[in-house]
């Protein structure tokens, strides 16, 4: 039977998660494998028997296998960002304490390196604010955190809920959340973990708002001695979280490769006049950078450039190599992948925040198992600069 333009299938999805050949799945259903081969295509519309005799052979529902466009379902979420617009919106979703979270896949926000898949499209926006927050990176203006509320009407793209019940959502700064993200996906090919970027406060808050499940930061609070659990008791108030190590991490200023300026500390940067960029109000960065100009008795308006404002580690590396500024505060590992300069300033730890009652869902427990595995502490080891000696240890019950 030729193909309806409206029908779709997820046959070989299911089938390749398996583990199942073409002759596989028709030597089960009693077909041959060019049937299979053309319904997968969608050259070839099943007969009800055959149908039937797929999902038999699948273990599945006939609706996980087969639907029709104008039938992928909607559902309710809540928006992250508001926006002043009612055009329609590309989003990812993941299920977040109890509903359906949206993150609107607008400005930077819709890439990595290459632009992110959506999971739907919404259909309604019930209310509108000012749709130019969408593109400032969380955490450039503090007086701008908003408490996701905007409910939406999002139609899927894709009816496999199976992926979107399956997804961690972390909050953090830290590049190696990637490589640990991706590394996972790769065991646990039915999980997805979704990285949002967000600096050490703004992924707090957002795990605090509901809009993740883990935030990774890396915060020092001087009167303590103490790493990130005092932050976590201000912001979760009434809540209860544990804090597991991701690793400890130099900090310190990138400079040229050579340190032509000769900087060895913050007071250097004055004398040279050297400039810098600066990261935004929230960052582990920028608050490394203020406690240590403080405790040598630099003003921070003698230092140039500081208040040139970037969002990423990768945005201070960039602007160093190609000569926008002479320095700027980060990690030993972006140092060593831009072959930039390193001059150690601080040694912090990095820090996964997860409230307690995530820890047990199962998504959350299958990302944190892999915190073990070999090729985890072979690849932070490989990028330099990382003590995982403690990697997955919880350190703090607040």
């Amino acid at each position: 039977m030729k193909q309806d333009s409206n029908l779709r299938n997820n046959l070989k999805s299911i089938r390749t998660r398996l583990g199942m050949s073409q002759q596989d799945l028709a030597n089960l259903a009693g077909v041959t494998r060019q049937t299979i081969s053309g319904v997968e295509s969608g050259q070839y519309a099943p007969s009800v028997a055959i149908t039937l005799r797929l999902a038999k052979a699948l273990g599945c529902q006939v609706e996980n296998l087969f639907w029709l466009e104008q039938d992928l379902p909607e559902i309710e979420a809540v928006l992250t960002k508001s926006v002043s617009c009612s055009q329609k919106l590309r989003v990812s979703l993941a299920r977040v304490g109890g509903q359906w979270i949206a993150y609107p896949l607008i400005g930077k926000d819709a890439f990595r390196q290459d632009m992110i898949p959506a999971d739907g499209e919404t259909v309604a926006v019930e209310e509108f604010s000012d749709i130019s927050k969408l593109s400032k990176p969380q955490g450039e203006d503090e007086s701008e955190t908003q408490t996701g509320t905007d409910k939406v009407k999002v139609r899927l793209l894709d009816d496999n809920l199976e992926t979107l019940h399956n997804t961690v959502v972390i909050a953090g700064c830290s590049p190696v959340i990637s490589l640990w993200a991706r590394a996972t996906e790769r065991w646990h090919p039915q999980l997805r973990v979704q990285f949002n970027f967000a600096n050490s406060m703004a992924a707090l808050q957002s795990l605090c708002r509901g809009e993740a499940h883990i935030a990774g930061m890396h915060l020092y609070d001087p009167e303590t001695s103490d790493y990130n659990t005092p932050f976590v008791r201000d912001v979760l108030v009434g809540r209860q979280a544990v804090l597991i190590t991701l690793g400890v991490w130099e900090e310190g200023l990138l400079v040229k490769s050579g340190n032509p300026m000769g900087i060895r500390t913050v007071t250097d940067l004055v004398d040279a006049k050297a400039t810098i960029v600066n990261r935004e109000i929230g960052s582990g960065s920028r608050s490394l950078l203020e406690q240590t100009l403080q405790q040598e008795r630099v003003p921070f308006h003698a230092v140039q450039g500081f208040n040139h404002v970037v969002y990423s580690h990768q945005d201070v590396a960039q602007a160093v190599a190609l000569g926008i500024a002479d320095a700027g505060v980060s990690i030993a590992s972006v140092a060593t992948v831009f072959g930039l300069g390193f001059i150690p300033l601080h040694r912090s730890r990095y820090d996964l925040v997860i409230l307690k009652e995530y820890l047990e869902e199962m998504p959350v427990q299958q990302l944190l198992s892999t915190l073990g595995h070999p090729l985890i502490h072979s690849q932070l080891e490989v990028l330099g600069g990382y003590d995982i000696s403690k990697l997955g240890e919880t350190v703090a019950t607040v």
